[in-house]
């Protein structure tokens, strides 16, 4: 981590005051985000046990990219898609952690796709 990276440091400091407040248990884990340039990334993790419960990204094999091959229709199509696997696996109710990130664009479309899929945050 560089001082001279002023952005990078500002996003770490972002993700680690958001930690302090958000923390996911058994009951309601944490839906956590992360973007880059190309793809976008969803974990569902319990921090009682560290364990990653769900995962789901634009890389990964059970993503097929339909018609949507813009940015913000892909994160929509990957929120219900992990609304789904997480209701399969019998949860309803997740803390959203939108990773340092704002609240917009992709962001938004992944947390409004898995509220359309069934997820409760």
């Amino acid at each position: 981590m560089s001082k001279t990276n002023s952005k990078a440091v500002a996003r770490l400091k972002r993700i680690r005051r958001i930690r302090k407040k958000i923390s996911g248990t058994t009951e309601r884990p944490r839906l956590r985000v992360f973007k880059s340039n190309k793809h976008i990334y969803a974990q569902i993790i319990d921090d009682s046990q560290g364990h990653t419960l769900i995962s789901m990204s634009t890389l990964d094999k059970g993503y097929v990219a339909g018609e949507e091959t813009a940015k913000v229709p892909a994160a929509k199509s990957i929120g219900k898609v992990l609304a789904e696997r997480a209701r399969a696996a019998g949860l309803n109710k997740v803390v959203f952690d939108r990773g340092g990130a704002a609240y917009h664009g992709r962001i938004k479309s992944l947390a409004e796709g898995a509220r359309e899929g069934g997820l409760d945050f």
